[in-house]
């Protein structure tokens, strides 16, 4: 019996995946008290915040605020080895746009938030997913403990919550290392919930992750996108797009991070996710270089960011901004990409649908469809320009 990079256990079927780096927002650090009493008004996890929480948990030293400062921060992985053990609330409010607002919750690894003078409720208040990170090169029968009993305790508190576990620091393990060791936490975390009765009632998702490679962008982008609403809608534009321009993958993609918040219906591999990731930092670094006057102050990526990358395994990489922080790349056979005006005139096509999908979260979702189904019409196939 073999797995996948991520599974999911529980409920039913899942996925997993990862990239990305820094993202708007600062982050601000609160000191977290041992009793109600030594909270302040700005410490409290319940304290209201506008965003959804993702709450990063785990024991001390499992690599939490490594994951948060390479994906939201830039930090190269070898950087955080320098990086000293979390003793606060990290709280960092993501918003750099209408659909990708969240904010992420740094939760020390050495204080019992489930001591009873913890009240859950207000820990896992407004939290739209939970992740977990267990170290793969350490003892984990702790951590599994302490996974059930976060599970079981947010469970209760909400059952819409998210539970994404990352077994995390694989880049040291082989793989037969790797699958050994996702399926023993796999079967743990499913006797664990069938003791506590929630085998049908909660679903796990696994990520085998590292920092020192694409994998923590990949699972991180999965988890956000299980946050977005529109998704689908999303999903089935790029499954327009891509059919009517003989694409082979299509990512879109927030630029900051380098998160993937939809692709379409096809499989994505990591080696295509990576091409996808490097080109967006070439252009990025290209138009930093070139791109930007010394009196103005604007981001490099802007209306008129694009590229066209051919590589020599007859393979080619598009790149056009949808808007100032998205970005959609795509990756296409070279003989399919004969016909550069169709597929600008169809990107502009799915432009305008993403527009109007966001544009309408706040309306009934028959009335996204409609417009979805309206522009699936809009659509201009190179068949009929060869004809």
């Amino acid at each position: 019996m073999s797995y996948a990079p991520g599974t999911s256990v529980g409920g039913g079927p899942g996925t997993s995946v990862g990239h990305s780096q820094g993202v708007g927002g600062g982050a601000s650090e609160y000191n977290y008290g041992t009793t109600p009493s030594q909270y302040d008004s700005d410490s409290r996890p319940d304290k209201d915040s506008k965003y959804p929480k993702i709450l990063l948990m785990g024991l001390r030293r499992s690599g939490k605020s490594s994951i948060q400062k390479v994906v939201f921060h830039k930090m190269s992985p070898n950087e955080t080895l320098f990086l000293e053990s979390t003793s606060l609330i990290v709280k960092e409010d993501i918003a750099n746009s209408s659909f990708f607002q969240f904010s992420i919750w740094d939760f020390p690894g050495q204080i019992d938030f489930f001591d009873s003078t913890f009240e859950s409720e207000k820990i896992f208040d407004n939290c739209g997913a939970i992740i977990f990170v267990i170290d793969a090169q350490d003892d984990y029968s702790e951590a599994m403990a302490t996974l059930s009993e976060t599970i079981t305790r947010a469970h209760n508190v909400s059952r819409d919550i998210k539970f994404e576990v990352f077994i995390h620091k694989v880049d040291g393990l082989s793989d037969d290392i790797k699958i050994e060791t996702q399926r023993d936490i796999h079967q743990r975390s499913s006797d664990d919930l069938m003791e506590s009765g929630l085998e049908d009632r909660v679903q796990l998702s696994f990520y085998l992750t590292s920092i020192y490679d694409h994998s923590i962008f990949e699972a991180f982008s999965k988890v956000i996108q299980k946050l977005i609403p529109q998704l689908p809608a999303l999903e089935d534009l790029l499954n327009l797009f891509v059919s009517r321009t003989r694409i082979e993958k299509a990512f879109l993609f927030d630029v900051g991070s380098k998160i993937y918040i939809a692709t379409d219906s096809s499989p994505v591999d990591m080696q295509s996710y990576e091409l996808c990731c490097n080109m967006i930092d070439v252009v990025i670094d290209v138009s930093c270089i070139y791109g930007l006057s010394d009196e103005n102050d604007e981001s490099a990526f802007d209306h008129k960011s694009s590229s066209v990358i051919k590589l020599n395994n007859s393979t080619t990489l598009y790149l056009k901004e949808i808007s100032r922080v998205l970005a959609m790349v795509c990756i296409f056979r070279s003989e399919n990409y004969a016909l550069p005006g169709i597929i600008d005139y169809n990107f502009g096509v799915i432009r305008d649908g993403i527009e109007k999908v966001f544009g309408v979260r706040d309306q009934l979702i028959g009335e996204a469809e409609l417009g979805k189904s309206q522009l699936s019409t809009s659509f201009m196939h190179p068949e009929s320009v060869e004809k």
